[in-house]
């Protein structure tokens, strides 16, 4: 393609015509397709938590990584962003509907003050399908961002649903993401699933903050002896490979399990993840 074309093209790109366009965060005009959060809300850090297949864990790494930074003393925030499947409101025992004024929408607050904003908050039956197509559920997520009084926060959490979709690409390109963790199992065609996630976050320009491998590994409550459920883990080698690290290796732990299951994430703590947390801490804030 000439560079008369390429201009040509990029001149009479809309947010529109990109959010669905397969080169959308890579055409030469580098349009800034952000938009402005609500005005009653301060955030210094958006935390884009991602996986390139579903059933990883990335909603359970999301929980831990804001139960860890809330166990800090930070203000903390999570955007349930998987609209057709959303599971954070449960895990912290929220049932109740979300409630809002002439201003926005208010989030719920779970019991440990981290504030949650879901798609299950709005809806008359918690357990009502979605059966939403996906500029409908992309412009729910975008909403999230500009509607909800989420007040001051240090982090904002964003669970994203798995792939590469409409979802994740609206997140990248309508919210200042400061940067994104790549959740991960030791499976097979575990490198090409996470190069996927990493060269999406790569090409919008989003920092990748690191990888956290789930399911790693199960412990004997017994003998203590290490067991490899998935398979021997290689993902040391495919973190080094694509020049970021590893942040944390969660095993199988029932007790994290029994968590969910009691609605109680609010009293969690996840030591598997202390590498992560500390990357978290290093961020610089924004001004």
């Amino acid at each position: 393609m000439s560079e008369e074309m390429k201009q040509e093209q990029t001149e009479g790109c809309s947010e529109e015509s990109c959010a669905g366009c397969a080169h959308a965060g890579t055409c030469s005009s580098k349009k800034d397709m952000r938009v402005a959060g609500n005005a009653y809300s301060h955030i210094k850090n958006v935390i884009g938590i991602v996986s390139g297949k579903g059933g990883v864990g990335k909603s359970l790494v999301t929980a831990s990584l804001a139960r860890m930074m809330r166990a800090k003393g930070y203000s903390v925030g999570i955007l349930d962003a998987d609209i057709t499947g959303p599971s954070i409101p449960k895990m912290y025992g929220i049932h109740e509907q979300a409630q809002g004024s002439e201003e926005g929408i208010f989030p719920c607050i779970a019991q440990d003050e981290t504030r949650i904003m879901s798609i299950n908050l709005l809806m008359e039956e918690e357990d009502a399908p979605v059966i939403w197509r996906g500029p409908v559920i992309s412009g729910v997520v975008t909403q999230f961002w500009t509607d909800v009084i989420w007040g001051d926060l240090d982090y904002l959490f964003v669970d994203m649903p798995p792939g590469t979709g409409d979802v994740p690409l609206t997140v990248f390109q309508s919210l200042p993401v400061d940067g994104v963790v790549i959740v991960t199992s030791p499976q097979d065609l575990v490198q090409l699933i996470v190069k996927k996630a990493y060269n999406m976050a790569e090409q919008m320009n989003i920092p990748i903050l690191g990888i956290v491998e789930n399911y790693s590994y199960l412990k004997c409550p017994d003998c203590g002896k290490v067991i490899s459920v998935f398979g021997e883990s290689h993902i040391d080698d495919i973190a080094a490979g694509l020049g970021t690290e590893v942040l944390g290796k969660m095993p199988i732990d029932p007790a994290l399990a029994e968590a969910v299951e009691r609605e109680d994430f609010s009293n969690v703590d996840n030591p598997y993840l202390d590498g992560a947390a500390e990357k978290l801490l290093t961020m610089a804030y924004k001004e």
